[in-house]
């Protein structure tokens, strides 16, 4: 391979990193890029967790033996097993070396490898493989993972160019994978509540959207609890907002324990002293036992008193739910009945008959409707 393809190689490694969407899709792109660019067969990404003294892989691309999967959910290997992720690495950058990537083949070590090599050479031989390059993948200036790229047997052996070639492309690796964590560390932020941790309005909006085209489509039941804390600005007025804050941040904490009783909820914070729980697949009497148990807690909270809570479920008599709009307009009607009868139950839309008052208030025309929250807010 010249020059320029190599350089080629590079540019499309980098471009197809730079264009993921997720990091899944950027430990594809990298991996097969790789292989491409080593005209390998095989290639794989992994990452050392040091908490757990592991090498996880976190892909597989290519020609994959029997047992490998694409996005392997618990292919790790002690690091004890590669220990050059470790020892071998550190010794060469604090003899002012640099992380370069080295061949081994199913034979045994090539080149003078860096001299760990029973364990590949017997992975190598179970799988049908007769070398591999292994590149060290260096992330702000620490031993993130390792790129692997194999070729099968009776093809020609990887040489020092092709491990020289493997250390660019780790460095290039290195670089969209830095990117890929600031992204997702700015879709983190975009979409998480700064103060409880919890999903915010914005992360409420998209999984709604997405839960109630699920209920169109195959009658998958979507809840949502909405919840007010009551009495955050008497805590305020009286305490300060730093103990308002704490007040949120432990009823925010309460939120999240009830939503892990309904598989998959979304715990949020919309605001100010409002929060929501989503929930998809469960039904809505298990919704409505969950806000029970949510109320109950509240009132336990030193601070506050207690929560005002409505619910609204496609499981209930609630009439067509078109739009997550409506579904939100139901809650939230509810919720304004909770808080206008001081309630420490939930409010629970389309329980009450066919002349539901939440139902009414919820489909009632826009100013009718803020008629009865500003009188429901006195």
């Amino acid at each position: 391979m010249g020059q320029e393809d190599r350089l080629a190689g590079v540019v499309r490694v980098a471009q197809a990193m730079a264009a993921a969407h997720s990091p899944r899709e950027s430990w594809l792109a990298a991996a097969h890029g790789a292989q491409r660019a080593l005209g390998g067969s095989f290639a794989a990404l992994s990452v050392w967790e040091r908490e757990r003294g592991r090498l996880k892989v976190l892909v597989n691309a290519g020609e994959r033996a029997a047992g490998e999967e694409e996005f392997p959910d618990d292919e790790t290997y002690p690091v004890h097993q590669f220990p050059e992720i470790t020892e071998f690495l550190h010794e060469r950058w604090a003899g002012g070396g640099e992380p370069n990537a080295w061949v081994e083949t199913a034979e045994g070590p090539a080149g003078g490898a860096a001299g760990y090599c029973h364990q590949r050479v017997a992975a190598l031989r179970r799988r049908g493989r007769g070398c591999c390059v292994v590149a060290p993948i260096v992330l702000n200036g620490r031993a993130w993972g390792e790129l692997y790229v194999a070729r099968p047997v009776g093809t020609a052996v990887f040489g020092r160019e092709d491990a020289d070639f493997a250390t660019v492309l780790a460095a290039v690796i290195a670089a969209g994978l830095a990117q890929t964590e600031r992204l997702e560390e700015a879709r983190r932020l975009a979409f998480t509540d700064a103060l409880t941790g919890l999903a915010n309005r914005r992360a409420v909006d998209a999984r709604l959207d997405e839960a109630v085209e699920s209920y169109r489509r195959d009658g998958t039941v979507v809840s949502l609890v909405v919840c007010d804390l009551n009495g955050l600005k008497k805590v305020n007025d009286t305490h300060g907002h730093a103990t308002g804050d704490r007040l949120l941040e432990r009823f925010g904490s309460v939120l999240s324990l009830c939503g892990a009783m309904l598989p998959g909820a979304l715990a949020a914070r919309l605001g100010g002293d409002e929060f929501c729980l989503l929930s998809v697949g469960p039904s809505a009497d298990e919704v409505a036992r969950v806000a029970d148990e949510l109320c109950v807690r509240a009132l336990d909270l030193d601070l506050g008193e207690g929560v005002a809570c409505g619910v609204a479920s496609t499981g209930d008599p609630i009439g067509p739910v078109r739009s997550a709009r409506r579904l939100f307009r139901l809650a939230d009607a509810a919720q304004y009945r909770a808080k206008a009868a001081r309630s420490t139950n939930p409010v629970i839309a389309g329980r009450e008959g066919p002349d539901d008052p939440v139902i009414k208030l919820a489909d009632a025309p826009e100013k009718e409707r803020q008629g009865e929250r500003r009188r429901f807010r006195r």
